[in-house]
């Protein structure tokens, strides 16, 4: 992360420390027993499920990437910057409102998308390209309409949610846009899903705010999926959403980290997305994986039949 911020510095960008995410911004999206039992863990080693465990420190880094994600929004909505990228980890897109999981404390981007509201965006979009569905950002928001979730994630895999006609629920209904991809999936997969139904939707929904839960672990490399994503996808991902945040929301865009556990990929999918950030304008510059796949146009095609009550994708 510190050669990633070097590099933000270097482009131009202003590198802050995070601070902490208080209670009234956590109370958001989390409830009181929630945000109890994780400050319990503050100084102690904790198992929260199979796959979450805490150090005796990880409460008050928690506290930090959510406080880092709301600042992110601070300075963007304020117009002090057109964009940002909160450099966190624990990740959090997996973090129920009352459930920690899959490494995840507290939902950052659900927190940030929150604090947007508050600072009078009347709708925010997020966009999820990590690997692993965000079941959390998805049940936080899954019946508000003013919240539109988007996810591209390997299906079926962790956490078992994500299927294509999960579409939110009562007066959310539409505002969840879910492109589950069969393991293996390329980057003209992603090209097609992008193309087809996340731009179209997002523009659309013209959001005031867009965030991104930048996820990196949908890498060729990376050992916790099995996705044949480059590194150049993840910029051309960036430039697709920052394009669209430039149509619709005066630029206004929000990226923050989820996953990615190859240290080499994940460093250079990351120098891709702050270059797409910092870069002047352009068209997405999406490379050709040369591997015969339909994983994408099966994924648009069941998207576009769920959500044609909502949304123009044809």
């Amino acid at each position: 992360m510190d050669v990633v911020a070097a590099a933000w510095r270097a482009r131009g960008g202003e590198v802050a420390a995070p601070r902490a995410a208080t209670r009234d911004e956590l109370a958001r999206v989390h409830d009181s027993e929630h945000l109890q039992r994780i400050a319990a863990t503050s100084g102690r080693a904790v198992a929260l499920d199979p796959d979450t465990f805490t150090s005796p420190e990880s409460y008050e880094i928690a506290l930090a990437a959510a406080g880092a994600a709301v600042d992110a929004v601070d300075r963007v909505f304020s117009g002090s910057h057109s964009s940002a990228f909160a450099l966190v980890r624990p990740p959090g897109h997996h973090a129920e409102r009352s459930r920690a999981m899959g490494f995840c404390l507290f939902n950052n981007v659900a927190i940030a998308a929150a604090h947007a509201r508050t600072l009078g965006a009347s709708r925010v979009a997020i966009v999820d390209y990590d690997v692993h569905h965000g079941n959390g950002t998805q049940h936080i928001f899954e019946a508000d309409p003013n919240v539109l979730y988007v996810s591209t994630h390997q299906y079926p895999y962790y956490p078992g949610t994500g299927a294509a006609d999960e579409i939110g629920e009562g007066p959310g209904e539409g505002r969840t846009v879910n492109l589950p991809l069969e393991v293996g999936a390329t980057d003209d997969d992603y090209r097609v899903v992008f193309e087809e139904v996340i731009l179209p939707v997002v523009r659309q929904f013209r959001p005031e705010m867009l965030l991104v839960s930048a996820g990196f672990d949908a890498h060729e490399r990376d050992p916790l999926a099995g996705m044949r994503l480059t590194t150049g996808a993840f910029g051309a991902m960036t430039q697709a959403l920052r394009g669209a945040a430039d149509e619709c929301c005066g630029g206004r865009i929000v990226l923050v980290v989820e996953g990615g556990y190859d240290l080499r990929a994940l460093a250079a999918s990351l120098g891709a997305a702050v270059d797409a950030l910092a870069s002047p304008p352009r068209d997405p510059e999406w490379p050709a994986s040369g591997i015969a796949s339909d994983r994408g146009r099966r994924s648009a095609d069941r998207a576009k039949q769920v959500l044609a009550r909502f949304w123009k994708v044809q």
